[in-house]
């Protein structure tokens, strides 16, 4: 029988490298999933108080991200790669230590902008390093990394946030920092791509398809983030299931995607991006939007297992799309693009889900959330790497 990791011999030595880091940063992560539980709860915020927080974290990781992948392109991924872990790292170290709001608006904004660094870079020293016929691989060993990292992290965080709050963003900063020294110790100048035949690439800011593909997906991924905005609420506050439940849920998630991702996407090695993209948006509609109607643990869980599908299948298929539209010169300006959506939806996401939570109550919440998956299921449906 074959195991669920088939497929991922033969990588480079610096995909394993990079990849290793990454599994330990994940392992230490827990600041974000708990940040606004840590200002609700630990530092007494109203729930729209701490989202303008979340709204903050993405504005500063909306800004980044065009940027550095742009910088990585000329200074090199790698670079930016170590700089983005040591620095991310001790700000999260100083934020617990911030008194006033407004200090700590701008540490979370600073953090962010450079935390979000992290992902353009990485994404593009990856493609590098594999053929395209591997690049399936390199992909799955990545999110993999990030995964068994997830599936101790925010569990772990949520038996620290039980003690306090505040050590949540310590040991995470810890671990992002261990991870940035790695990097720097093992981990070489890489040279990026040339150009191919010598001309630069198409700019990301001029591809209509690229365009289509982030638009389309935005929606989604509002919705794929009320992990950090609505959820906490639902699930910590209103069900009253706690911090160490609400923990659990991101192992369940992690583990799911560690034990399914690489087979399924396998399995789907031939399909369409577009197809899978629409499925994958469909299940993110369908986990969503059955939320409200979950008010138990085992319900919960339910849901929690048809969004992971729509995870496992969307997010490779959309890194797999942005890599193929990529030149081999821009790849650090397209994956920061990428990135910019992720950052988007976490600046409006949050905020937006947990401002319908307070004032339109959690049924329209989560009825909201099944629409914007359909919404983007039909839209991402219809795209196609090469033009028609």
């Amino acid at each position: 029988m074959r195991h669920p990791w088939q497929g991922l011999s033969g990588l480079p030595a610096t995909v394993w490298l990079v990849c290793g880091t990454t599994f330990i940063n994940r392992l230490g992560t827990m600041a974000l999933p708990f940040l606004l539980l840590y200002l609700t709860e630990g530092r007494r915020w109203s729930a729209e108080e701490a989202g303008v927080a979340m709204m903050v974290y993405g504005a500063g990781g909306l800004v980044s991200a065009p940027l550095s992948g742009r910088l990585a392109d000329r200074l090199g991924h790698a670079r930016v790669l170590k700089a983005s872990l040591l620095l991310s790292g001790a700000v999260l170290l100083a934020i617990p230590l911030a008194a006033g709001r407004p200090l700590l608006f701008l540490l979370v904004g600073v953090w962010a902008a450079l935390g979000q660094a992290f992902w353009p870079s990485a994404m593009a020293l990856l493609v590098g390093q594999a053929p395209p016929e591997k690049r399936k691989a390199v992909w799955a060993l990545h999110r993999l990394a990030v995964n068994l990292g997830m599936a101790v992290g925010p569990a772990l965080g949520g038996l620290i946030a039980h003690h306090d709050f505040r050590w949540v963003f310590w040991v995470d900063g810890f671990t992002t920092v261990v991870s940035g020294v790695l990097l720097v110790l093992f981990l070489g100048r890489i040279p990026n791509a040339p150009a191919e035949g010598g001309a630069p690439g198409r700019s990301p800011w001029t591809d209509g398809r690229l365009a289509y593909l982030l638009l389309g997906f935005l929606p989604v991924l509002a919705v794929f983030f009320q992990i950090e905005g609505a959820l906490p609420l639902w699930v910590v506050r209103d069900l009253g299931l706690g911090t160490r439940f609400f923990g659990l849920i991101f192992t369940l998630n992690t583990l799911l995607i560690v034990v399914l991702e690489i087979a399924l996407n396998l399995a789907m090695a031939r399909w369409s991006h577009g197809r899978q993209l629409a499925l994958g948006c469909l299940c993110y509609a369908l986990g969503f939007g059955l939320t409200g109607l979950a008010h138990d643990r085992l319900p919960l869980l339910g849901t929690v297992v048809v969004w992971t599908f729509g995870e496992m299948i969307l997010l490779p298929a959309m890194s797999d799309a942005v890599a193929t539209l990529a030149p081999a010169d821009r790849r650090g300006e397209y994956m920061g693009l990428y990135s910019l959506s992720f950052a988007a939806a976490l600046a409006l996401g949050p905020w937006l889900g947990v401002l319908a939570y307070a004032r339109l109550g959690p049924a329209a919440t989560w009825g909201g959330c099944a629409l914007l998956g359909l919404a983007s299921a039909a839209l991402l449906g219809r795209f196609r790497t090469s033009p028609a």
